[in-house]
């Protein structure tokens, strides 16, 4: 990318440069690099001190809370330390986009262990690679676990998962359960897939 740029327009080094790492970013194209790049050149110059700043502060600063192993500025992050929750319940999920997700829906309670991926062995992605092990030792009192929620995602990774941690989890004797799988609210039988309309029929309650 940098070589084209610098034969067909003639860029600075610099402008080379900053194209080449923003587009080592996930979901950031040649294109989308060009423009970002271009919009920072345009902007003021307290503006990009500002973005600087704030990507050098969050690599020194933010690693994973020593609790739950989501993100942190400290060694317990603030759901952690928070005491109004119960502590007795952990939802497990993938990763800390996970938890802010689960975080934004307002509706839990609980606290939080993050895996950090998934299974996924053709990959070589094993249980050794995952905060596994960590979730185990939490557990090493399981009378002090009310239930763990295994939020995995609904993919094969997130599948397998699930499954290997509740044969880790039933001797345990520990109250296991997965996340609900079925109908959107407010969406309609006829635009949903095969795999969400049988989700939702295993999962059906009673009214």
């Amino acid at each position: 990318m940098a070589d084209k740029l610098k034969r067909a327009d003639g860029l600075p080094p610099a402008m080379i440069r900053l194209v080449k790492e923003l587009s080592r970013l996930p979901g950031i194209g040649e294109k989308t690099a060009a423009r970002l790049a271009f919009h920072l050149l345009n902007r003021h110059r307290e503006e990009v001190i500002g973005l600087a700043e704030s990507l050098l502060e969050m690599k020194e600063r933010v690693g994973l809370c020593s609790g739950c192993f989501g993100l942190s500025d400290g060694n317990r992050c603030e759901i952690c330390e928070d005491p109004a929750r119960e502590i007795d319940l952990i939802c497990v999920v993938e990763g800390p986009a996970d938890l802010m997700a689960i975080e934004r829906a307002r509706g839990y309670p609980g606290v939080y262990h993050v895996l950090h991926g998934a299974l996924a062995p053709l990959d070589g992605v094993g249980p050794e690679d995952l905060k596994i092990k960590e979730l185990l030792a939490r557990l090493s009192d399981p009378a002090a676990v009310r239930e763990v929620i295994i939020a995995t995602n609904a993919t094969v990774e997130g599948e397998a998962t699930a499954l290997y941690l509740a044969r880790l989890l039933k001797p345990l004797g520990v109250k296991t359960t997965r996340l609900a799988r079925g109908l959107p609210a407010g969406g309609d039988l006829e635009y949903s897939d095969a795999a969400t309309l049988q989700s939702a029929i295993v999962g059906r309650r009673e009214l």
